[in-house]
């Protein structure tokens, strides 16, 4: 908040103190916190590690509504509360119809509820979740530095400034790229910020579809989408030299072929039936095909890393890929990185295990485990995974049933449902990728948030501090 009142000062927008007064606010309550709370001990074990997640998060996405409402940029308190859990979730679904007419300080904050949300999911990636059983990274647990035991270990924190610097790295070379490419750097620091977040928060009303003249720009988005919603882990492997280690992960291998093959699907529907706009960029090199090809290559990364950026209204290229792109509302990045949704990691072990099934039921005695990278998965994972699933798509009903409970048409209510349990941002029907969720009744809002931060946060996280047995001591 101190920066983005920085920045509203270097600006001169009006909001400057609005901003500060919301830093102050937050900086006593978290002093008073801290004063309050300093002869407690310093453990962490599982209980206190699912509480210290889940309100984390909502203590974050409280306090950040504050810029918002001092300022009077979002004066409801359910439009700024949405807004706010949508950055810090990386969801990038926003109530806003007018982005270009706010201050400076307040684009930027709403860009960093992103930047910090992401960087904060790294982490509970790589070093929290394998701490409490939980996530598709127990996997990498034994190979990436992390934790060990039932308390949070010291190299933890070694793990968190690795991933941090790669983190800061990235968005360092994005924004300066995008510069370069023709960006301001205010616009550039603030996509960068959206971008390795796999956030969506743009500057501008119509999003990354702003330069669809300047086709460099898309390019270069294109290309740090595709390294956010990759393992951060493997960024590491890859700067230590280790990139024999990346090109063998089997996760990364599938997460590669299924952008390559879903943009070439896309993208010869969209060169043969769409109408997309080709820019007058060099129009000799960027002509239809390959404008078609940009467009799909965009939205199919934009999806699948749950980025949310458009540089078009992928709802009216045709019936079969409006379809086409809500099954990739599905999919998700890779475990590890800043993307949401489900993950590739978790699909390919229950399409894995969904092939051996065949082998078991031919050979009963037989003992066929699972492997993921010439390793074996243990039984756990692979029913916690199975079991996160089924619960993943329970609640994308539950959550499409009370959006039609509350009026929103079939299309919309899928897809606000599969957006918003995703962290994906745009949807379908009534809340497609040109619109916003603003429409949306006040207690669909409220729904949709809820459903970001289940998403956001691997379900389970959320969900095991709402029973009974949790707060029972044993």
């Amino acid at each position: 908040m101190v920066v983005a009142a920085l920045v509203s000062g270097f600006y001169k927008d009006g909001a400057t103190l609005d901003i500060t007064m919301a830093a102050v606010v937050t900086m006593l309550v978290g002093v008073m916190a801290m004063f309050y709370t300093r002869g407690h001990r310093k453990e962490v074990k599982r209980k206190e590690g699912y509480i210290i997640v889940t309100f984390g998060w909502l203590i974050m996405s409280i306090s950040g509504v504050l810029p918002y409402i001092f300022s009077g940029a979002i004066p409801n308190v359910t439009n700024a509360f949405f807004e706010t859990i949508s950055g810090y979730t990386t969801t990038g679904a926003s109530i806003l119809n007018d982005i270009e007419s706010l201050p400076e300080g307040i684009l930027l904050w709403r860009s960093l509820t992103h930047w910090i949300g992401g960087m904060g999911i790294i982490v509970l990636a790589i070093a929290i979740l394998p701490l409490l059983g939980i996530g598709g990274m127990q996997l990498f647990a034994a190979e990436a530095p992390g934790p060990g035991g039932d308390k949070l270990h010291p190299r933890i924190t070694d793990t968190a400034k690795r991933l941090w610097y790669i983190y800061v790295g990235y968005t360092v070379a994005e924004t300066i790229l995008l510069k370069l490419a023709g960006m301001s750097f205010f616009d550039a620091v603030n996509h960068a910020l959206a971008t390795l977040s796999t956030g969506g928060f743009s500057t501008k009303n119509a999003s990354v579809a702003f330069w669809n003249d300047q086709p460099l720009i898309q390019y270069i988005i294109i290309v740090f989408m595709f390294l956010a919603g990759t393992n951060f882990v493997l960024s590491y492997f890859a700067f230590t030299g280790k990139v024999q280690r990346v090109l063998k992960d089997e996760e990364f291998r599938v997460y590669g072929f299924f952008i390559f093959g879903f943009t070439l699907v896309s993208g010869f529907i969209v060169w043969l039936q769409a109408d997309v706009p080709v820019s007058d960029y060099h129009p000799q090199i960027f002509g239809a095909a390959e404008s078609g090809f940009r467009h799909a290559l965009f939205q199919v990364i934009a999806i699948v890393t749950t980025t949310g950026f458009v540089t078009a209204d992928f709802t009216n290229w045709t019936p079969f890929l409006t379809v086409f792109f809500f099954g990739l509302m599905f999919l998700g990045g890779s475990a590890g990185s800043t993307s949401g949704g489900i993950k590739v990691m978790r699909h390919l072990l229950i399409i894995k295990n969904g092939i051996l099934e065949f082998k078991r039921t031919l050979h009963t005695n037989a003992i066929i485990p699972v492997r993921y990278n010439n390793k074996t998965v243990s039984e756990h994972i692979v029913y916690n995974i199975i079991g996160f699933f089924v619960l993943y798509m329970l609640l994308f009903i539950i959550g499409a049933l009370v959006l039609g409970f509350l009026g929103l048409d079939f299309e919309s209510a899928i897809g606000g449902s599969a957006s918003s349990l995703g962290n994906v941002g745009p949807a379908l029907g009534d809340l497609n990728p040109v619109v916003n969720f603003s429409e949306l009744p006040a207690f669909g809002k409220w729904w949709c948030g809820f459903l970001m931060l289940l998403g956001r946060l691997e379900l389970f996280t959320v969900l095991i501090i709402m029973t009974p047995y949790f707060w029972k001591k044993i």
